[in-house]
């Protein structure tokens, strides 16, 4: 925490987990130490690369503010990860009851004899949070037993135990069984199914013979 004689700054650092083509906001939290309306003023050395909401505002007093400041979708990563880029946070005392709205350029310039604070913030890149490694599944076996968070919030590896491998055979004769009869299902079905067609093949010849005696006849 970066503290002044007006603000109290949090943090010291703009810390940006970097992603490409990423939009990443990280945000500042401004405290008024004083009894006074406190102006500020945010400014940064790449102000195409930044989006700054508010850049200006006013922390009443005895109050905190909140900035929030949003790093545009980069393309490539720079060398190493580092970052040149810098804010500077400028702060005043103003008048009481001063609004956003009332906030001018000259009352952060030092030569109209105003007295600003100024509080440089240096831009950190950090390697974004990485996925959770794929939990490894024990052997069949069952080597060990897996720990567990129980209600107290302590680890209790005692709620859990492997599964035997006899007790998984058991199942396959089972298994074996249903698959048999499923097939010798299927295999009756295709009989009565051979059964019928050569039924109706019988007929459709007995018919055409019908058929051509008929012929014959009225011949």
């Amino acid at each position: 925490m970066s503290t002044g004689e007006l603000l109290s700054i949090d943090p010291q650092e703009l810390q940006f987990p970097f992603e490409l083509r990423k939009q990443i906001s990280c945000s500042l939290n401004l405290s008024n130490k004083t009894h006074s309306y406190v102006a500020f003023k945010v400014k940064t050395t790449n102000p195409k690369k930044y989006c700054v909401r508010p850049n200006t505002g006013v922390v009443l007093p005895a109050s905190t503010g909140n900035v929030i400041v949003t790093m545009q979708a980069q393309k490539e990563a720079p060398p190493d990860m580092q970052c040149k880029d810098k804010f500077l946070l400028q702060t005043v005392v103003a008048s009481s009851g001063t609004a956003a709205k009332d906030i001018t350029p000259e009352m952060f310039n030092k030569e109209s004899g105003n007295r600003v604070e100024e509080c440089k913030l240096r831009v950190v890149y950090l390697a974004p949070p990485q996925p959770p490694s794929p939990v490894q599944e024990g052997s069949e076996e069952g080597s060990s037993s897996t720990a567990s968070v129980s209600d107290n919030g302590s680890l209790n590896a005692s709620e859990f135990t492997s599964v035997p491998r006899a007790h998984v055979k058991q199942h396959q004769p089972q298994h074996n069984s249903s698959e048999v009869t499923s097939l010798s299902l299927s295999l009756l079905l295709a009989r009565s199914r051979i059964s019928k067609l050569a039924e109706e093949k019988n007929a459709a010849i007995q018919q055409n013979k019908n058929l051509q005696q008929e012929l014959v006849t009225y011949s």
